[in-house]
């Protein structure tokens, strides 16, 4: 075999051997670069509190005056078993899920945790439509706003209820409207900090007692999904619990 040959045999070989290796490190890396969670699958660490296919792990608030949990807690059986079956009639008429998500139809009242959660991290996905007016209730007390941020030029992720303490949030980090954005909420004791779309918008600010302004806000409680009079969506809905 002349040198010609044999060099040109050696550069196909070493080509050979570089497309096998270049096909093979793109056939591994694809699925970790286009991989991505799917819905209403929780991260490490977290549970789901919403499967994406029912109202499991889910009840309806009460008719006022048992919203408040103050009322609720000096209530008789009688009257919880009563609210509680009206309530959940409530939920089930206007509440349902869809594609995945949870979806309010904005008639009905709040949906509620089953469980009651003291410290915790929450991570929630949730879109509105223009002019939509929501919020989180946490440890059963209003609120970590959701809204347009046309209404009042002010984002999401305020504490809204609060009368002392810090009630805006700082910056506007919502996406367009009909887009899905993120909370990460944090509550340890009676401070709350809130991510929205990564964006630090919160602070470790107190959560004040709207139902009684002159006590501190209640040690656990239920978590609550408000809105005020328009559709509504929620999925990814994960929990944490703080020790």
């Amino acid at each position: 075999m002349s040198p010609i040959s044999i060099c040109a045999a050696t550069i196909s070989g070493s080509t050979r051997r570089l497309l096998a290796f270049g096909i093979c490190a793109a056939l591994l890396a694809c699925p970790l670069t286009s991989a991505k969670a799917a819905d209403n699958e929780p991260p490490e660490g977290f549970m789901a509190v919403f499967n994406g296919k029912d109202l499991t792990n889910w009840k309806g608030l009460e008719a006022g005056p048992l919203d408040n949990p103050i009322k609720r807690a000096a209530a008789s059986k009688e009257e919880l078993a009563k609210a509680r079956a009206e309530a959940d009639e409530n939920m089930k008429a206007h509440w349902k899920v869809a594609d995945g998500a949870l979806v309010f139809d904005g008639k009905g009242r709040s949906l509620c945790t089953a469980k009651n959660y003291g410290d915790f991290e929450m991570l929630v996905d949730w879109k509105i439509l223009p002019k939509g007016d929501s919020g989180i209730y946490l440890r059963g007390s209003p609120q970590v706003q959701i809204w347009d941020p046309a209404l009042n030029n002010v984002g999401s992720g305020g504490l809204f209820n609060n009368k002392k303490n810090q009630s805006k949030p700082d910056i506007i980090a919502d996406k367009p409207i009909g887009e899905w954005n993120t909370f990460r909420i944090k509550m340890v004791g009676d401070k709350v900090t809130i991510h929205l779309n990564d964006k630090l918008v919160t602070d470790n600010v107190v959560l004040e007692n709207y139902w009684d302004y002159s006590k501190p806000i209640f040690p656990t409680g239920q978590i609550e999904l408000q809105n005020h009079g328009n559709t509504l969506w929620f999925k990814n809905i994960y929990i944490r619990e703080l020790k």
